[in-house]
């Protein structure tokens, strides 16, 4: 039995919240925008994750999951690429990160601050690359995505948007309660 398509929505549901909650690339870098760069660019980097992930979703449904379980090594080459660019943020996030704290006066952690600012500008396009190369995000969707989809079903579309759905409320509201204590971390340490 499948509701519009989609079988057992409930351990879809249980499912989706517990891969949304692991942190993971997308989570880390919107709190770390939110951070140093307050809720507008937050929320710039959460619009960029759901640029990627909605472009993911698509390509799961236009069959994109079947290509890269076809084709191992172009699955390899895309993860490999994602972890080589998530690897260039962090990095260059601690970075910023040791030298903000190494600094002693006052206007050396200022500029070490403006330094990593300018390491999350344009805060949209960082998350839509680290989306759209985020190993987390695409093993998702080859493995415990399609698993929910009736095949048989008259309309594919549907079980397809009702789950893309489900996971992007998820994501929306996650990400935004970490915008928000990114934010209220970033003004507790200020007041400091």
């Amino acid at each position: 039995m499948s509701f519009y398509g989609v079988t057992d929505l409930w351990t879809y549901v249980i499912g989706a919240l517990g891969i949304i909650l692991l942190p993971g690339p997308n989570s880390l870098f919107v709190l770390s925008v939110a951070t140093v760069r307050g809720v507008k660019a937050g929320y710039q980097g959460a619009m960029g994750v759901f640029l990627g992930d909605t472009i993911l979703l698509l390509l799961t449904a236009l069959g994109a999951a079947g290509l890269l379980r076809t084709y191992p090594a172009l699955f390899m080459v895309v993860k490999y690429a994602g972890a080589a660019y998530l690897t260039w943020v962090g990095v260059n996030l601690v970075i910023a990160a040791i030298r903000k704290w190494r600094s002693e006066a006052p206007v050396a952690a200022e500029a070490a601050v403006a330094e990593a600012a300018s390491n999350l500008q344009q805060p949209f396009k960082r998350a839509l690359v680290i989306s759209l190369l985020n190993p987390k995000a695409i093993l998702f969707l080859l493995s415990f995505f399609v698993q929910f989809i009736d095949p048989g079903y008259d309309t594919p579309a549907v079980p397809f948007l009702i789950l893309s759905a489900i996971i992007m409320v998820f994501s929306a509201l996650y990400l935004s309660a970490l915008i928000f204590a990114g934010a209220r971390l970033a003004h507790g340490f200020s007041r400091r």
